[in-house]
């Protein structure tokens, strides 16, 4: 039997510095699968993207080595393959949402016993305009802390860095000196317009490790979208935050529903975040649910419609 061939792909600067996973380490603990590895390192932004593109089609499987957004770059390259390539995740990120949600523990062992087993789940992504993310697209206040925070800060403190520098930092004056945005959302089923100060389109059972959501399926279809809204004063963000960490939906300000499609309209360009990355300034914005776009090695069967 001839042997797989599998393409590494590891983000070099992910993940606290002590604990840097090596490509060795890697190839290591997946030795008694006996794959023929092709290893390669981003430099940059966009790398893995341009890997996978360029060399998916000539591999069996795929295996990335980083953080959300190594992750993010990945699929995208993944999703322009000519033919359905598996994808492996060893999470060496500074904050793992998506690993966390799929329940691949930190850790190269864990981590490759969830590609040993063989065993794979198709996943749902966004489609934003022409780009695309895997669990999260995001607008509005404290949005950008993903990839605002600095990467020296990141490194050293792993998630505990957004706890620092967010919320000892950026969040008080932030919240203090945000303007919301006056939009005009339509999503399944629904319309909006109102003056938002969040809006989060995701497919995840945690965000930014702050709040969890109950009842996800990661294959169904559907996205959730979440919206705050009509706040009297900016002060009023804190008792919101509060009441999505105990999943407390209730109220005028909270929209949470579920959707396979969002359209968003507004007269100022508006940053957003894909992944934990920047997504660029955007008016206007469609966002589509693609329903099974990829495979990912993953057992935890409980977040999958069969």
């Amino acid at each position: 039997m001839s042997k797989k061939k599998a393409l590494l792909i590891i983000n070099p600067c992910s993940g606290i510095d002590h604990k840097r996973v090596s490509s060795s380490e890697i190839i290591d603990k997946l030795s008694s699968a006996d794959f023929d590895f092709h290893v390669e390192e981003t430099k940059g932004p966009d790398d893995a993207t341009k890997i996978v593109k360029e060399m998916g089609n000539n591999h069996d499987l795929i295996i990335c080595c980083g953080g959300d957004g190594t992750l993010n770059e990945t699929i995208n390259g993944v999703l322009k393959l000519d033919k359905r390539v598996p994808v492996g995740y060893i999470p060496s990120g500074s904050t793992n949402d998506l690993a966390s949600t799929l329940g691949i523990p930190v850790g190269v062992g864990p981590a490759a016993n969830m590609i040993l087993n063989d065993k794979t789940n198709g996943y749902d992504v966004g489609l934003f305009e022409e780009r695309y993310f895997n669990y999260i697209a995001s607008f509005g206040v404290a949005s950008d802390l993903a990839y605002t925070t600095p990467q020296k800060w990141k490194n050293r403190f792993g998630h505990n860095a957004y706890v620092f520098y967010g919320v000892g930092v950026r969040l008080i004056p932030m919240l203090t000196g945000f303007k919301p945005i006056y939009m005009k959302i339509e999503y399944d089923g629904g319309l909006i317009e109102d003056n938002i100060y969040f809006g989060a389109v995701s497919n995840t059972t945690s965000v930014a490790g702050l709040f969890k959501y109950n009842d996800i399926k990661l294959n169904d279809g559907y996205f959730e979208l979440l919206l705050v809204k009509g706040l009297k004063k900016n002060s009023d963000a804190f008792d919101i935050l509060n009441k999505l960490i105990h999943k407390d939906y209730s109220g005028d300000n909270i929209i949470f529903t579920k959707t396979k499609h969002v359209k968003i309209t507004c007269e100022e360009k508006v940053p957003w975040t894909l992944d934990g990355e920047f997504g660029g300034e955007h008016s206007n914005v469609e966002i589509n649910v693609i329903n099974n776009a990829y495979d990912i090695y993953s057992d935890n069967d409980k977040l999958f419609v069969r």
